[in-house]
């Protein structure tokens, strides 16, 4: 039974920055409503990058964002009796969401520095194109690719 159209909540923007997509990552990386701590981790990495770089941090930052969204991903259609991998494109909202994750993700799998450097050292690796969150959009598009073939199988 439909239940209706499901309304997105407007993000606002960040005070600094004025950034969705950094008010963004801040709400994704707090836990237990401690936003200030998570403002504190997200500005403390933007400084470091500031500091490695040279260069205005948001850049680094957007430049990240780009290079960890995927275009393709694959979902489970089942057809018949069987279940198939079929490759799908990513809504630009979804690609946000899952380059946040994965960013997210790595820097928390790191061990032995503070938060902030390592959510720094993995933005500088994403907008250079290296690191682990950069992998794990490599490895959705090399699955999407060798499924390629049950592409019709799209709905």
């Amino acid at each position: 039974m439909p239940r209706g159209k499901i309304t997105k909540r407007e993000i606002a923007p960040d005070m600094v920055y004025n950034s969705v997509a950094i008010a963004q990552i801040i709400n994704h990386i707090m836990k237990r409503g401690k936003k200030n701590t998570a403002k504190k981790i997200v500005y403390g990495a933007l400084e470091i990058i500031k500091e490695k770089t040279g260069k205005e941090p948001l850049e680094v930052f957007e430049s990240a964002m780009e290079n960890a969204r995927p275009l393709l991903e694959v979902k489970s259609q089942r057809v018949g009796g069987a279940t198939y991998q079929v490759p799908k494109p990513v809504a630009k909202d979804r690609g946000t969401a899952l380059a946040v994750r994965w960013l997210l993700g790595t820097a928390r799998k790191k061990k032995g520095q503070p938060m902030k450097v390592k959510l720094a050292e993995e933005l500088i690796g994403a907008s250079n194109n290296t690191g682990a969150a950069i992998k794990k959009k490599e490895d959705t598009h090399r699955m999407a690719e060798a499924n390629r073939a049950f592409a019709h199988f799209r709905f």
